[in-house]
C-alpha cells in the first residue's frame, strides 16, 4: 500500500512539509496495524518519511531517487527499505528536457550512483529497490523502450520496480484515451512488466491485476525447462 501527499504529476507544484503531512498522517495512523501488507511512504522529505516511518510505515518511495543527503541518512540510521526512482528534475520540470543519447543506458548509470551514494552513507544494498522512473522525465516513447528492457536493469543487483498504472504513456499508446479508460491497459503493462524482470508491480487496479499476474507466472512457469538432464538426441521425437 503506497501513500503519499504530494502529486508527482509532470508540471505539478511542490507541497511544504507540514500540508503534506496533514495529508499523510491521519491517513497512516489509520492504516497502522490493520494491514497485512507493507505499507510505503510517497515522500521526497526526509522529515515527512521520517514521520511516517515513526508511525507505522514501512517503507520509503523516494521519487527523487534519494537525491538528499537527510533521506539517505534517515534510511542508514532506521534500516527502512527505500524504492529508488530515476527522473531528472523534479515533477514541476521532469518533462522539459527529454533528450537522451543513451536511454536505457543513462538511467541505468544514473541509479547506480544513486544506490552507490546511499551505499555510502550506510544504507545496506539490501534495503534498495530501484525503479526506472516510466513517466518521469520520460516521452511516451521511451517509457515503452524502458519498459520492454526491464531485464537489463536486473543485473544493477537490487529488486527491480514498475509503476504503469494509469500513465501518459499508456493513454498516448491508446490514441489519447483518458486516464478512467486505461484499465486494461494498465493491467497489459503489468504483465508485461512482471515477464520482463520486475520483481514489483504498482497499481491502482488491485485484484484484476492480481489475477492477470497469476496467469503470466503460470505462463512463466510452463515456460521453463523441467528439471532433468537433456533427452539424448536418438530420444529426441521427430
Amino acid at each position: 500500500m503506497d501513500v503519499g501527499g504530494e502529486s508527482t504529476r509532470p508540471g505539478a507544484t511542490p507541497v511544504g512539509e507540514e500540508e503534506e503531512w496533514r495529508r499523510v498522517g491521519p491517513v497512516l495512523s489509520r492504516l497502522a496495524g490493520r494491514l497485512a501488507v507493507p505499507v510505503s511512504i510517497d515522500t521526497r522529505n526526509a522529515a515527512v518519511a521520517r514521520r511516517a516511518l515513526d508511525g507505522g510505515a514501512d517503507l520509503v518511495n523516494d521519487v527523487s531517487g534519494l537525491r538528499a543527503p537527510e533521506m539517505r541518512r534517515l534510511l542508514a540510521r532506521t534500516g527502512a527499505p527505500a524504492i529508488v526512482l530515476h527522473m531528472r528534475g523534479d515533477p514541476a520540470t521532469m518533462q522539459s528536457n527529454l533528450e537522451y543519447a543513451d536511454l536505457r543506458g543513462e538511467v541505468y548509470a544514473a541509479l547506480s550512483e544513486a544506490c552507490g551514494a546511499a551505499e555510502a552513507d550506510g544504507v545496506p544494498p539490501g534495503q534498495l529497490l530501484v525503479d526506472p522512473g516510466l513517466g518521469f522525465g520520460k516521452s511516451p516513447e521511451q517509457s515503452l523502450e524502458l519498459l520492454a528492457h526491464l531485464g537489463e536493469f536486473r543485473s544493477l543487483g537490487y529488486p527491480v520496480v514498475v509503476g504503469a498504472s494509469r500513465k501518459s504513456f499508456l493513454g498516448w499508446s491508446l490514441g489519447g484515451v483518458p486516464v478512467e479508460d486505461r484499465g486494461e491497459a494498465g493491467i497489459a503493462a503489468a504483465v508485461a512488466a512482471a515477464l520482463g524482470g520486475a520483481d514489483i508491480v504498482r497499481v491502482h487496479d488491485v485484484l484484476p491485476t492480481v489475477r492477470a499476474l497469476r496467469v503470466a507466472d503460470r505462463l512463466r512457469g510452463a515456460a521453463e525447462p523441467e528439471d532433468g538432464p537433456e533427452p539424448e538426441a536418438s530420444d529426441r521425437p521427430g
